[in-house]
């Protein structure tokens, strides 16, 4: 085969696998058919499953490190995970990252949710409600209450946090080295939103609390569900589970797997945010650093 046929192939095969986000659209004789998936595409295409991890065998990992980075949504590059926030006036095709996760924890096909990073203690639903909704009553219904009375909806407030309220996401992976296939790889394990305080979310500087934290192999098949806008092509929008995995984000690492408890890098270098950067960049250089010691004879 040569090598023109072949690039038109796989261009020809990414071009179709990105072109759901618009899916029947000019085929379409009502606007309830698009976003369906014609037939014809069914056919020619069978990519409706997200594609599943490789099998890696324990005594094929050389080398691995655990890191903990921090995702800012106030970096332009991380905008697909922030937006869209407000979903009135925009199809339903289109959430931003924290409404997907959420949608599929309230459906019960995010099962897998915890308190931190570890994994060490399982929430529910019911268990995360305080942390990502507040109810108060105003004083004109503590006096119905206090009187002995029901207390009116209207003297209730209710406050959630919505897509907006987000301020970054802290992600968990593992780097390691596949002597097999001799490749430094990267698994994304966790994804936990980040918010301020849902208590306290009304003060100047609230503090910023986790969540929660998804185990991420199991949110891939609602994350492959939907879909990040990415760019000014709307045929070129990409699933949450290809973003992520693929690292199309920028990312600040603030903890490592360490001989000192997993501490964070603002713990030993403390009042300097530029060196804590340059201590990231550095975690980063040295796992970069090792796959090419390895070919260095």
């Amino acid at each position: 085969m040569k090598w023109n046929q072949l690039l038109i192939g796989v261009f020809g095969v990414l071009f179709v696998s990105q072109s759901y986000g618009q899916a029947n659209i000019l085929n379409a004789k009502s606007p309830d058919e698009v976003g369906r998936i014609s037939n014809a595409e069914l056919e020619g295409n069978n990519t409706e499953k997200f594609l599943e991890y490789g099998y890696v065998e324990d005594r094929d990992i050389l080398w691995s490190k655990n890191t903990w980075e921090i995702i800012d949504l106030d970096e332009r590059v991380n905008f697909p995970l922030y937006y869209p926030i407000d979903t009135i006036n925009i199809g339903a095709s289109r959430r931003s990252l924290y409404d997907v996760l959420l949608t599929g924890i309230r459906s019960g096909k995010i099962k897998n949710i915890y308190t931190d990073s570890y994994f060490t203690e399982k929430r529910t639903l019911n268990d995360i409600s305080a942390a990502i909704s507040k109810v108060d009553t105003t004083d004109l219904g503590r006096e119905q209450y206090n009187a002995g009375e029901e207390i009116d909806q209207q003297y209730i407030d209710r406050r959630d946090l919505s897509s907006a309220d987000i301020m970054e996401y802290r992600i968990r992976g593992m780097w390691y080295f596949d002597k097999r296939q001799a490749e430094l790889k990267y698994r994304l394990l966790g994804i936990a939103p980040v918010a301020p305080d849902v208590n306290f979310i009304d003060d100047e500087e609230p503090d910023l609390v986790e969540l929660f934290w998804v185990f991420f192999p199991d949110a891939r098949e609602i994350l492959f569900q939907a879909s990040a806008f990415t760019g000014g092509n709307s045929s070129q929008d990409v699933t949450f589970d290809h973003l992520l995995n693929a690292r199309r984000f920028n990312a600040v690492i603030y903890k490592e797997d360490n001989v000192q408890g997993d501490r964070d890098v603002d713990e030993y270098i403390t009042q300097s945010a530029f060196m804590q950067l340059l201590e990231s960049e550095r975690i980063k250089e040295q796992i970069r650093n090792f796959e090419q010691d390895m070919w260095n004879y």
